[in-house]
């Protein structure tokens, strides 16, 4: 696989849209505490930027999830002792795809954590690969169904440095 020639979205496009995206967010939870659930590794780059542009009290929690071989299971592990019970959780991702991950992990945090309210934040959406109906209550950009990289997403543990979202082709 080799680096795509042309960029879907730029590093000014991606400042742009996600202090709109933090605007949002700000609105709709002004006077309460909000704790970012960040799925890693890819969601770095959009949680840093998004938390920065938040106002108020936030907190942060790191969730690492391995999918499992038939792509129906998924392990979790919180990096973050936080206590998410009766806290207003916003979940931050890279990307949705097929919505079986996400949807694992909803389904999770809604029985076993227990939070007032759950929405995600996903900087990148990809419709046209989803398996399953899941909820995206702020969208930063939609993709087209190729192997996105840039601003946190890899291929194979690169690309993930580059300040634009761009894909890979194979050669």
């Amino acid at each position: 696989m080799k680096l795509a020639s042309g960029i879907l979205y730029t590093e000014r496009q991606i400042s742009q849209r996600v202090g709109e995206m933090a605007g949002q967010i700000a609105r709709d939870y002004a006077g309460k505490t909000l704790v970012l659930c960040a799925v890693l590794k890819g969601s770095i780059p959009f949680l840093a930027d998004l938390m920065r542009l938040l106002p108020g009290d936030v907190r942060l929690a790191l969730i690492e999830m391995k999918s499992q071989v038939d792509g129906k299971h998924a392990k979790i592990l919180f990096t973050s002792s936080l206590d998410l019970a009766g806290q207003h959780v916003l979940v931050v991702e890279d990307i949705v795809d097929t919505g079986i991950t996400l949807d694992y992990l909803l389904k999770h945090l809604e029985v076993e954590r227990a939070p007032a309210s759950i929405r995600v934040a996903a900087f990148l959406d990809k419709p046209s690969a989803r398996k399953l109906d899941v909820p995206v209550h702020y969208r930063g950009f939609s993709v087209p169904d190729k192997f996105v990289v840039g601003y946190g997403l890899d291929w194979q543990e690169r690309y993930r440095n580059l300040p634009y979202i761009t894909w890979v082709e194979p050669e």
